[in-house]
C-alpha cells in the first residue's frame, strides 16, 4: 500500500498495526460514518466511534509512528482495533480536506463558563449521582476537606476494603475494572501523601499494599493491571514517607518485615529505595534486623534443603546485605553472602558470575568447577559449564575446557552441546559425538512428545549429512516435527522422502479442518508442486479434491 506524505497517519502502518481483515472493517465503519471527531491537534485526535456500544477512541503520533487506546473490549485483547483504524481514517480526510474540526471540549467549557457556582454544583452533583465512580472520587476527596483523621481513615479504609475485594476470583475479563476500582481509592490516598496529612496517607498505603498483596493470589492479572496498582500503593508509601518523616527506626522494622513476607515483594529493595527517609539511624537497625535473620539460616551444600526450607528468604537477605556491603565497598563479604547457599547449580552460577563482574576470573573458575563436580550427575548445569569453558578458553586451557563439554554432552546430548564443541574442538568432534549418541540411544527410551532420535538427526542435519540424516529417521523413528524440518531442509536432495512427509501433514491438516489449517495445507501442496512432476502434481490435487469435496473452504484454496 502506498504511503502519502500529506497524511496524517500512513495507511500501511495502519494496516501492517490491525492486519488486512480489522483494518477492512475499519475501513467500513469510516465510509459508514460511524466516527465522531472530538478533538483534532498536533498531539492526539480524540474520537467517539458508534459500533455496539459507543467506544472512545484516542489515537497520537504522526506517519507510521502510530499509537493510542480504545474503549472496547477487542483492544484489550488483541491491541489495534478497527475502531482505532476507523478513526485515523477520519483524521486523515480532515486533514486532507484541511478543514478545523470545531472542539466540542471548547464548546463545553464556554457553555460551563456562563454558568454560576450553584448552578454547576448541581449539575456535579447529579452527574454523580448516575456516576457511582464519580461518586466515589467527589465523596473521598470531600470528606478529606472536612473529616478529622479518625473518620477520614475509617472512610479511607473502608474504601480500600471494598474496592479491594474480589468475591473468590476475578477472572482475566474482570481485571481491569477490578484495578481501576482500586485506583480511585489509592488517588484519594495519593491526594494525602504530600500534605498535613502523610502520616495518615502512609498508613492507608500500607493497608492498601496488604489488601491488593492479598487479593493478587485470586485475579487472573495476565495483562498486570492489578499489579500495577500494588506498584501505586508502594510509590504512594514512599512519598507520604517522604512528607510525613516517620520515627527512621521503627519504619526499618516495618519495611523489613515487609520484605521479607510478602508474595508480590511491593517492598523489594526498599533498603535502597527509602535509604533517604531511613537516614544512618534507620539503616543501621535495618542492617542489625536482616545480619540477625541471616545468622539464623543453616548453610546449604549442593543438593541440600539446609533442614527447614525457608524459601525466599536467602535471596532476600543477601539482597539488603549485598546493599550495605557494596555501599562499604566490600566485595569479600559479597562474595560470602552469595556462598551461604550453593544448592543448586544455578546459585553456583550466581556466584561464578559475580566473581567475573569483580574481574575476580581465577575465583569464578574455581566456583564454578566446584560446581559441576558438585552436581556431575545433574543435567541441568548447562551455564556453569558454558561460564567454565569460556573461561577456560580465554585462558588458554582449550584442553580442560573441551572434557568440560564432552562431560556434559555424554550426560545429555543436544544439538546446542554439539554445536559448542564443533565450536572449539573442529570438525574432529563429528565421530565421537555420533558414537556417543549411538551408545545413549541404546539406552534411552522414546516419551509420548519426544524421541531420543531427535538429537541425532539434528545433529546430522548440522553437517548437513541428509542422507545419514534420513536413515537415523527411518533406523530410529524420530519424532514427527523433526522429521517434517529435515522435509523442508532436505527437499532439494531427498524430494521422495520430502513429498511423503508434506502429504502426510496436508492430509492430517484437511482432516482436522479449519481455515488455519487449510492455510497451512495450501503452502503446503504449493511447495510440493515444485519437488515433481506437473502431470503427477495435478492428479495428486485432483485425488484431495475427490477425498475432501465437502471442505468447501478447502476447496477454495485449491482452486
Amino acid at each position: 500500500m502506498k504511503t502519502d506524505l500529506n497524511l496524517r497517519f500512513d495507511l500501511g502502518a495502519l494496516e501492517t498495526l490491525a492486519g488486512e481483515k480489522v483494518f477492512g472493517r475499519g475501513q467500513a465503519y469510516h465510509r459508514d460514518g460511524h466516527v465522531r471527531i472530538l478533538a483534532f491537534d498536533a498531539r492526539r485526535v480524540l474520537a467517539e466511534v458508534e459500533g455496539s456500544e459507543d467506544y472512545r477512541v484516542e489515537l497520537s503520533g504522526r506517519g507510521a509512528d502510530i499509537g493510542g487506546k480504545c474503549s472496547c473490549p477487542a483492544f484489550e485483547d488483541w491491541g489495534f482495533c478497527k475502531h482505532m483504524v476507523a478513526t485515523a481514517l477520519a483524521a486523515n480526510d480532515a486533514e486532507l480536506d484541511g478543514r478545523d474540526t470545531p472542539d466540542p471540549f471548547d464548546r463545553i467549557r464556554e457553555h460551563l463558563k456562563a454558568k454560576s457556582v450553584d448552578e454547576l454544583v448541581e449539575l456535579v452533583v447529579g452527574l454523580a449521582e448516575a456516576d457511582s465512580a464519580l461518586f466515589r472520587k467527589l465523596d473521598l476527596a470531600a470528606a478529606a476537606l472536612v473529616a478529622d483523621d479518625a473518620t477520614l481513615k475509617a472512610r479511607l479504609k473502608d474504601a480500600i476494603d471494598r474496592v479491594t475485594r474480589t468475591g473468590g476470583y476475578v477472572d482475566y475479563g474482570g481485571a481491569r475494572d477490578w484495578a481501576d476500582r482500586v485506583n480511585e481509592a489509592l488517588d484519594a490516598v495519593a491526594d494525602l501523601a504530600s500534605g498535613p496529612r502523610a502520616k495518615l496517607a502512609l498508613e492507608m498505603a500500607e493497608h492498601a499494599v496488604d489488601r491488593i498483596d492479598e487479593a493478587l493470589n485470586e485475579i487472573d492479572d495476565s495483562d498486570g493491571y492489578c499489579g500495577g496498582c500494588l506498584a501505586s500503593a508502594a510509590a504512594i508509601h514512599l512519598d507520604a514517607a517522604r512528607a510525613a518523616k516517620p520515627d527512621p527506626m521503627e519504619l526499618a522494622r516495618r519495611l523489613f518485615a515487609r520484605e521479607m513476607d510478602e508474595d508480590f515483594e511491593a517492598f523489594h529493595g526498599a533498603v535502597g529505595t527509602y535509604e533517604d527517609v531511613l537516614g544512618e539511624e534507620g539503616l543501621a537497625e535495618y542492617r542489625r534486623l536482616a545480619s540477625e535473620a541471616w545468622k539464623k539460616l543453616p548453610a546449604k551444600a549442593a543438593g541440600q534443603k539446609g533442614g527447614e526450607d525457608h524459601g525466599a528468604a536467602y535471596g532476600r537477605l543477601v539482597g539488603i546485605l549485598d546493599f550495605f556491603a557494596e555501599r562499604d565497598g566490600d566485595v569479600e563479604t559479597r562474595i560470602a553472602l552469595r556462598a551461604k547457599d550453593l544448592s543448586t547449580p544455578w546459585r553456583y552460577f550466581e556466584l561464578a558470575e559475580f566473581c567475573c563482574s569483580q574481574g575476580r576470573k581465577s575465583e569464578a573458575l574455581a566456583w564454578a568447577e566446584e560446581g559441576l563436580w558438585a552436581f556431575e550427575d545433574d543435567r541441568t548445569a548447562d551455564r556453569l559449564v558454558d561460564l567454565a569453558v569460556a573461561l577456560l578458553t580465554e585462558g588458554g586451557r582449550t584442553t580442560e575446557a573441551e572434557a568440560h563439554l564432552w562431560r556434559a554432552f555424554e550426560k545429555a546430548p543436544s544439538e546446542a552441546g554439539y554445536r559448542k564443541l564443533k565450536d572449539l574442538c573442529g570438525h574432529a568432534a563429528r565421530e565421537r559425538a555420533l558414537a556417543t549418541l549411538e551408545a545413549w540411544l541404546k539406552k534411552e527410551k522414546p516419551s509420548l512428545w519426544r524421541s531420543p532420535a531427535d538429537v541425532l538427526v539434528r545433529i546430522l542435519m548440522v553437517e548437513q549429512d541428509y542422507d545419514a540424516a534420513w536413515k537415523a529417521v527411518r533406523r530410529h523413528d524420530a519424532s514427527k516435527s523433526v522429521r517434517e524440518e529435515l522435509a523442508r531442509e532436505s527437499e532439494a536432495t531427498h524430494p521422495k522422502e520430502a513429498l511423503e512427509i508434506f502429504g502426510q501433514r496436508v492430509e492430517e491438516l484437511a482432516e482436522r479442518g479449519g481455515n488455519r489449517e487449510y492455510a497451512e495445507a495450501a503452502q503446503l501442496i504449493a511447495r510440493m508442486a515444485a519437488l515433481r512432476d506437473p502431470k503427477e502434481h495435478a492428479a495428486y490435487v485432483a485425488g484431495l479434491k475427490t477425498r475432501f469435496a465437502r471442505k468447501r473452504n478447502f476447496m477454495k484454496r485449491l482452486a
